[in-house]
C-alpha cells in the first residue's frame, strides 16, 4: 500500500509573489518539514485588472522562480479559478486539487469556509505586512518606483523583463477611463 504524502494548503492570489509570501513558505515548512504545501493560485482567471494585472501563468512562473531561488522543494503552485460560490468553493477544490491534510490563510472567510467543512485551518506568520503587501506593491509598479526590497530577487527580475511597471500604469489608465474612452 502507498502511503499518502501529508499536504497542507496555502491560498492567494499572488499578485504579485512578495517576500512575506515566501516568508510564510518558509515558517510553514519549518514547522512541517516534511508536508509538501500545494500553493493555490487564487482568482485565476483573472488579468489585466488593477486589482489583478497578472495571469495565473505568470504567477506560476514568479512563484516557481521563486521556489527554485530560495531552494524550497516539495511546494507545488496550482492555478485555481474562482467559482463566485462560497458554499461550493470548499468542495470544489477538494475536487481539482490533491487531497490535503490542513489549510494555511490569514484571510477569515476563507477560515470560515474551510472550518465549516471540517478542515482544519492553521494561521501563519504574517511578515512586515505593513510592506510586503500586494496592493502597496502594485501601486509601486504603477508608479515607476523599485520594488526589489518587496518582492524576491526572481520575482524582481521576472517584473522587471516584462515591464511590469507599464503594463500597470497603462491597466490603470484603462480602469479609470470613461467607456467611450477605451
Amino acid at each position: 500500500m502507498i502511503e499518502e504524502t501529508p499536504r497542507g494548503l496555502f491560498v492567494g492570489r499572488f499578485q504579485p509573489f512578495h517576500r512575506g509570501h515566501l516568508e510564510t513558505l518558509r515558517a510553514i515548512r519549518r514547522g512541517r518539514p516534511s508536508e509538501e504545501i500545494l500553493i493555490g493560485i487564487g482568482s485565476a482567471q483573472e488579468s489585466y485588472t488593477p486589482e489583478n494585472p497578472f495571469t495565473a501563468g505568470e504567477r506560476f512562473d514568479m512563484i516557481e522562480l521563486s521556489l527554485k531561488e530560495a531552494h524550497l522543494s516539495d511546494i507545488v503552485p496550482i492555478p485555481i479559478p474562482d467559482i463566485h460560490r462560497h458554499f461550493l468553493w470548499v468542495r470544489y477544490l477538494e475536487g481539482i486539487l490533491p487531497p490535503f491534510a490542513r489549510v494555511y490563510t490569514n484571510n477569515p472567510l476563507t477560515r470560515t469556509l474551510f472550518e465549516a467543512t471540517g478542515h482544519p485551518v492553521e494561521s501563519p506568520p504574517l511578515f512586515e505586512r505593513d510592506r510586503w503587501e500586494g496592493s502597496k506593491i502594485r501601486a509601486a509598479l504603477r508608479r515607476g518606483d523599485a520594488v526589489d526590497d518587496l518582492v524576491p530577487p526572481a520575482v524582481a527580475h521576472w517584473l522587471e523583463r516584462h515591464r511590469a511597471s507599464a503594463r500597470l500604469r497603462s491597466i490603470g489608465e484603462t480602469a479609470t477611463a470613461t467607456p467611450h474612452e477605451t
